[in-house]
């Protein structure tokens, strides 16, 4: 008797290979699912970001983030470039729909404010003047944070919306800079 159940519980366990298998195929629906709607990383390839992203760091990107909202002033922005939708960039969001922003005399005004110069920013930011834009609803104006070395809004117009991929959250390489993104 004690035979014959041994062999019935030895039947309706899996080969390890299978359970192997099955894990491996289930991880990597996991992740593609978590890559394609979640979270999805990045490479910093230009300076344009200093002093807050350096070229070669690494970070993670909320995808959900603007499905539950809408980017607002100060956020850090992955998306597609407006002239060429295969190529990725990252920038802050300076004004949105709605807003006015030009730069007079190295200072940025939005909406006739002016802005204090934001903790994020290198020293010796030197504005270039430009403006006054007015930002199309659903659309946005971009700064790279080294605003002496990016190609951002003064240069290729507003983003439309649509184009916005999520919502930079994290650098998680180098290990020295693993951290929150302000």
């Amino acid at each position: 008797m004690e035979d014959c159940n041994k062999a019935t519980v030895e039947s309706k366990a899996s080969p390890w290979w299978k359970e192997i298998l099955q894990s491996l195929v289930i991880a990597a629906v996991l992740a593609l699912i978590i890559r394609s709607f979640l979270f999805t990383p990045f490479y910093i390839p230009s300076p344009s970001m200093e002093p807050t992203l350096y070229p070669g760091d690494r970070i993670i990107v909320n995808r959900l983030a603007y499905r539950l909202g809408e980017p607002r002033r100060g956020d850090i922005v992955v998306f597609r470039y407006p002239f060429d939708p295969g190529r990725d960039l990252i920038k802050r969001v300076v004004a949105v729909g709605g807003d006015t922003v030009e730069a007079r005399d190295n200072v940025l005004y939005i909406n006739g404010q002016p802005q204090p110069p934001a903790e994020y920013l290198p020293p010796g930011v030197v504005y270039s003047d430009f403006g006054p834009v007015k930002v199309p609803p659903g659309s946005y104006f971009m700064m790279g944070d080294n605003r002496n070395n990016s190609a951002d809004s003064r240069v290729w117009g507003t983003l439309d919306g649509k184009l916005i991929i999520g919502k930079a959250f994290l650098v998680y390489w180098p290990i020295n800079r693993i951290g929150f993104l302000k």
